[in-house]
């Protein structure tokens, strides 16, 4: 069995009973994020350094905003600012760091984070009694009790958090739970390259099967869209409405590619009997040899902040190890690089247009496909062999996202297949 987690998003029936309670506790929220905000900024321009989640609590757990919350939702929120502020200053694009959350007199409603023991859980009714912090209680037994509804099929148990998110219009719950889960034998033992890029998200080569390109296109789009100047209005008071609500969508939107994909990407590995998949180790491409940034240019790094590949590799790996297959961190060093025909490597192999040619072999294939094959031969320990015929490298199987359908589709195109 595989110990895993899983997030339901669950609507509150009795939101009307529940609405002012949850208001409450997401405003609070945003006063100690701006507390902390304001912290964080005092320490800056007098050390020049940003204090870390740990020196947060340390430092506010006497003030009294932190006693709004529950002590835990509190350590949540200073959490979250911490790994906010890490995120800003590990970025290589020049975006502004985390704003105050308030706009005039108003502050937000911010997600407000349960753990185990600030929650009761009601089985039986489906109902989640949710602790309020010291500030916010009416009386000593004054808490916040929401009844759920979920999906037919999914049993809420060993619940490890609750978040109360604010959708725009209402409160839901988004209920983590530890989950147990079968784990099936391994479908093959082919084996399978997946090399990350940017014009394409990924290219794959399986092990005697086809070759396919999967574009990153509906990405390149929502960033373009939901990131045009007239969204990232950012004032003295944090970024408004409008860019909230279009940076909430792009994640959302984001998210919902990375799971669609890496869920395809698995099941087409157990349709082709692989146990085992080789991705390229993408972790250090923000630092050269030396642990310095590296400069891809400006384009570059900008394309690269939203490239989320950690991410992708996070999920592919879960969802394919329900289905008994390795994935395997490989290094891609001289992977674009190498010919997968003849095992020749030289820079001026790789030419424009997304093709590789060698000069040596004279193997015409698409780059990134060639990249995935010797990704692929990391794992698998063969050499290079000339027979490879140019086919699926020259013109592998394009695979789309499609809006409408939510679902990854093959691109309707010529026979190439050797």
């Amino acid at each position: 069995m595989l110990e895993t987690t899983r997030t339901y998003v669950t609507k509150i029936t009795n939101h009307q009973q529940v609405r002012d309670g949850l208001d409450q506790c997401g405003f609070a929220a945003s006063k100690l994020w701006n507390v902390g905000r304001y912290y964080i900024q005092q320490q800056w321009d007098e050390t020049g350094e940003i204090p870390d989640e740990a020196e947060l609590k340390s430092e506010l757990k006497d003030h009294e905003r932190y006693s709004d919350l529950h002590s835990q939702s509190s350590q949540r929120v200073l959490e979250e600012l911490a790994e906010a502020f890490t995120g800003w200053y590990n970025s290589d694009d020049n975006a502004n760091p985390p704003g105050y959350r308030k706009r005039g007199d108003r502050h937000p409603r911010s997600t407000v984070t349960w753990k185990q023991k600030a929650i009761k859980h009601d089985t039986k009714h489906s109902q989640l009694r949710l602790s309020k912090g010291f500030n916010l209680k009416e009386s000593r037994s004054d808490f916040i009790l929401a009844e759920y509804e979920t999906r037919p099929d999914v049993e809420v148990e060993n619940i490890q958090q609750v978040r109360a998110v604010w959708n725009g219009d209402e409160w839901e719950l988004h209920i983590v739970c530890q989950k147990e889960i079968p784990i099936e034998d391994a479908p093959g033992d082919k084996t399978a390259g997946i090399d990350l890029g940017i014009s394409n998200y990924l290219a794959i080569d399986y092990n005697g099967g086809p070759s396919e390109l999967y574009p990153g296109n509906t990405l390149k789009q929502d960033k373009h869209y939901f990131t045009r100047e007239e969204y990232q209005t950012e004032g003295k008071n944090g970024p408004s409405k409008r860019a909230l609500q279009a940076r909430r969508k792009l994640s959302r939107r984001k998210d919902h590619f990375l799971h669609t994909l890496s869920k395809h990407i698995v099941e087409r590995c157990v349709e082709e009997g692989v146990g085992q998949i080789a991705v390229g180790d993408l972790s250090d491409i923000r630092e050269d040899d030396h642990g310095d940034s590296r400069d891809w240019g400006r384009s570059g790094n900008k394309k690269l902040h939203g490239w989320e590949f950690a991410r992708f590799t996070r999920l592919l790996e879960y969802k394919a190890e329900e289905h008994g297959i390795l994935v395997d961190r490989v290094d891609e060093e001289n992977t674009s690089k190498t010919c997968s025909c003849c095992g020749q490597i030289r820079d001026s192999n790789r030419v424009e247009r997304g093709l590789y040619v060698c000069d040596r072999c004279e193997t015409v294939m698409n780059a990134d496909v060639n990249g995935a094959v010797n990704i692929r031969r990391k794992i698998t320990q063969s050499p290079p062999t000339e027979d490879m015929s140019n086919g699926w490298l020259a013109q592998p199987g394009v695979v789309l996202f499609d809006r409408e359908s939510g679902r990854f589709t093959p691109r309707e195109q010529g026979d190439c297949k050797p």
